[in-house]
C-alpha cells in the first residue's frame, strides 16, 4: 500500500491516511523480533512504546526544513535493525509537526564519496526557494574517513521532496593535511552575507580542542576553508554544530539563518559527554569570529536539556516565524532489549526557542500544535500539601498526559545551605540529594507511579539558601528515576540543572509531558528542561498514577494544576 500511496497528490495522501487511522508506512525489516526469554515482558510491552512522541527507528536528526506546505524531518536510520549501522537518511513529512507520514529514505550510499555511509548534515533554502542538503559521507572502508557532500531535489516542484540527486562534483569539502579526517563531520545550515555562503563543520584538533571549521562559497558549489575556525574550546570533538541568529531578548519570533543579528547561538553536541551545549554570543562577520558573552562560557556552558537529549538541530519556520528545536533521546536499556522491542530512540517534542528577557539563555517551550492532542482534563486549585505528604491527581489517565502546575512554597527561610563541595555540578548534587531525601524546601511531581509507590519517577525542585547577601535562593531542578521501575538491569541516572529564576516570591511553575516511557519537563517557563527515559514494570497504562509531593519542612500550595490526557497522533513514527 505504501508505494502506491506515495504516488498520490499530497493532500489526498494525507486524507487517506487520516481516514484509515494509519500511523505510518511500516518497514518490514524494522518489525520487532520475538523477544528473547531473558527480556522482561514489561520491557517489550506495547504500552511502553511512546504514544505522542515521534519514534523513529534510529537517532541523529538531519536537516529539518519547511517546504511548500510541508515540514520535513530527516534522520539517521538503520533499515536493517534497531542498532547502529547501515546508516541512511530516513525521511518523514508533516503539516503540523505532530502527525507524521514516513516516506522512503531520502539519501542512501550510492556515490563514491558516501558509499560507506551517509551521516549527519543540514538543509539550506537557496534564494530561489530551492532546498539543498549538505551532509557527511564516508568514502573508505574500515575507516571513518569523512567528507562533505551536497544533494539537490530531483524535482523541486514536488512538495514532498521524495527524490534527491547528487552532482558529480561531490565531495565539496575534504579533510586537509593536518586535519583529523575521522573527526570532520556534520555541516550546518549555511547562511549568506556579503556575497558569500558560509557553513560550519564540526571537528577535533589534537586530543581535546573541539572546533567549528568555517567554509565559504560564492556559488554553493566550490567551498574554501577559512584560515581559522569560527570558534573552538578544549572540550573534545564537536558533533552536530548549529549556529543561528536571535531576536532581541524576550521576543519570541525567530530569524532566518541568513538574517544578521546582534546575538547568536553556537551549539555543539559533545562526543565525550553525549550532551548538547550552547552559548549565546556575538558574531563578527568581518573577522569571522564568534565570542560567547560569558567569558567562561566554553567551560560553564548552558544545555538545551539537562537530561537524555542529543544531536539536536534547529530550523527557521517561515510560516509561524519561529525557530524550532528538534532533539533525540536514546534508550536507557540494553542493545538486547532494543532488538527485542524493535525500536531504539525517540524524538523530543519540537520546541520553540527564543532568547530570555535577561539575554543570558534560551527559553524553550513545546510547540503550540501539541495542544491539539489534549483530551479529557482535570483541574486543581488552591490545594495545600503539608510537609511529608502527597496529593494524588485523579479523574484521568496519566500514563500519557500533559501536566501544567503552578506551585507556591512558604518557609523559604527553611531552605538548606548549599554544600560548596558540589560546586556547580547539578547532576552530582541531585544524585546525592534525590527526591526521597528530606530537606527544607523539596517538592514536585511523582509521575508514572504505581498505586503503592513501589515505582515512581520524581520531577522536582530543591531550594537552597542564598549564597551571599543580596543573592537570590538557588533552585535545583531534578528528574530522579531511581525508583522508576522494578525491572532489573536498567540504566536509571538522575538528571539535574540549576534554574536561573528568582523564587523569592515562593512561586515557580512546572510542565511535564508524560508519554509511557518518556518524561519531558520544563521548569520555570522553559528555563530548565529535562528529558528522561523510564520503563515501569507496574506503573503502566491505567496502573500509572500522578501525585504532587512535598518532602520539605514547609507547606506547598498548588496554586493551579491542569492535566490533560493526550491522544495519539493519527500518524506518528517512521
Amino acid at each position: 500500500m505504501g508505494t502506491r500511496l506515495l504516488a498520490l497528490a499530497p493532500w489526498l495522501l494525507l486524507l487517506l491516511l487520516q481516514l484509515a487511522g494509519a500511523s505510518h508506512v511500516v518497514h518490514r525489516s524494522l518489525e520487532a523480533e520475538q523477544a528473547p526469554s531473558s527480556v522482561p515482558a514489561s520491557i517489550v510491552s506495547p504500552l511502553l512504546r511512546t504514544g505522542y512522541h515521534f519514534q523513529p527507528p534510529m537517532n541523529w536528526i538531519n536537516g529539518p526544513l519547511y517546504y511548500k506546505g510541508w515540514y520535513h524531518l530527516f534522520y539517521q536510520y538503520n533499515p536493517k535493525g534497531a542498532v547502529w549501522g547501515n546508516i541512511v537518511w530516513a525521511h518523514s513529512v508533516s503539516q503540523d509537526l505532530i502527525n507524521w507520514i514516513a516516506l522512503e529514505p531520502a539519501i542512501k550510499p550510492n556515490i563514491p564519496s558516501d558509499q560507506y555511509g551517509c551521516w549527519s548534515g543540514s538543509a539550506t533554502i537557496l534564494p530561489d526557494g530551492t532546498p539543498v542538503i549538505l551532509y557527511t559521507g564516508i568514502d573508505r572502508p574500515n575507516i571513518n574517513y569523512q567528507v562533505q557532500n551536497i544533494a539537490f531535489p530531483k524535482n523541486a516542484s514536488d512538495p514532498l521532496l521524495r527524490e534527491w540527486v547528487k552532482p558529480a562534483y561531490n565531495p565539496v569539502a575534504t579533510p586537509e593535511p593536518g586535519m583529523n579526517a575521522t573527526q570532520f563531520r556534520d555541516p550546518t545550515t549555511a547562511w549568506y552575507a556579503d556575497g558569500h555562503w558560509r557553513m560550519l563543520v564540526g571537528g577535533l584538533k589534537g586530543a581535546r580542542r573541539g572546533l567549528a571549521y568555517l567554509y565559504r562559497s560564492r556559488d554553493f558549489k566550490t567551498w574554501v576553508r577559512a584560515k581559522h575556525p569560527l570558534h573552538s574550546a578544549l572540550t573534545g570533538m564537536w558533533e552536530c554544530p548549529d549556529f543561528f541568529p536571535l531576536q532581541a531578548p524576550g521576543l519570541q519570533a525567530g530569524l532566518d539563518t541568513s538574517v544578521p543579528s546582534s546575538k547568536y547561538v553556537l551549539k555543539n553536541s559533545l562526543d565525550l559527554t553525549r550532551y548538547d551545549y550552547y552559548t549565546v554570543g556575538i558574531y563578527n562577520k568581518v573577522t569571522e569570529r564568534y565570542v560567547p558573552d560569558n567569558p567562561a562560557g566554553d567551560y560553564h556552558r548552558l544545555r538545551y536539556d539537562y537530561g537524555n537529549f542529543y544531536a539536536s538541530k534547529t530550523f527557521f519556520d517561515p510560516v509561524k516565524h519561529r525557530r524550532i528545536l528538534l532533539g533525540w533521546a536514546n534508550e536507557s536499556d540494553s542493545v538486547t532489549y532494543d532488538k527485542a522491542k524493535g525500536w531504539a530512540g525517540i524524538h523530543a517534542i519540537p520546541r520553540k526557542v527564543w532568547l530570555d528577557p535577561s539575554g543570558k539563555q534560551l527559553l524553550q517551550w513545546p510547540i503550540e500544535e501539541l495542544e491539539t492532542l489534549r483530551g479529557k482534563s482535570v483541574s486543581v486549585s488552591d490545594k495545600v500539601v503539608k510537609p511529608g505528604e502527597h496529593f494524588q491527581v485523579t479523574g484521568l489517565g496519566t500514563y500519557q498526559a500533559d501536566v501544567e502546575v503552578s506551585l507556591e512554597v512558604s518557609g523559604l527561610e527553611k531552605a538548606e545551605a548549599l554544600d560548596p563541595a558540589f560546586g556547580d555540578d547539578a547532576e552530582r548534587l541531585c544524585g546525592a540529594k534525590g527526591a526521597d531525601v528530606r530537606g527544607g524546601v523539596v517538592f514536585g511531581l511523582w509521575v508514572l507511579a504505581s498505586a503503592g509507590l513501589e515505582e515512581k519517577t520524581a520531577v522536582f525542585f530543591r531550594v537552597f539558601k542564598p549564597a551571599g547577601h543580596g543573592a537570590k535562593p538557588v533552585v535545583l531542578m531534578c528528574t530522579d528515576p531511581t525508583k522508576s521501575s522494578l525491572s532489573p538491569d536498567l540504566y536509571k541516572p538522575t538528571f539535574a540543572g540549576f534554574v536561573d529564576t528568582d523564587i523569592s516570591s515562593g512561586k515557580i511553575s512546572l510542565r511535564s509531558l508524560i508519554d509511557r516511557s518518556v518524561v519531558e519537563s520544563f521548569g520555570a517557563g522553559g528555563k530548565t528542561c529535562i528529558l528522561s527515559r523510564v520503563y515501569p514494570s507496574m506503573a503502566i497504562g491505567d496502573k500509572a498514577h500522578l501525585y504532587v509531593f512535598n518532602n520539605g519542612e514547609a507547606d506547598i500550595k498548588i496554586s493551579h494544576l491542569k492535566a490533560w490526557e493526550m491522544k495519539k497522533p493519527l500518524m506518528n513514527g517512521a
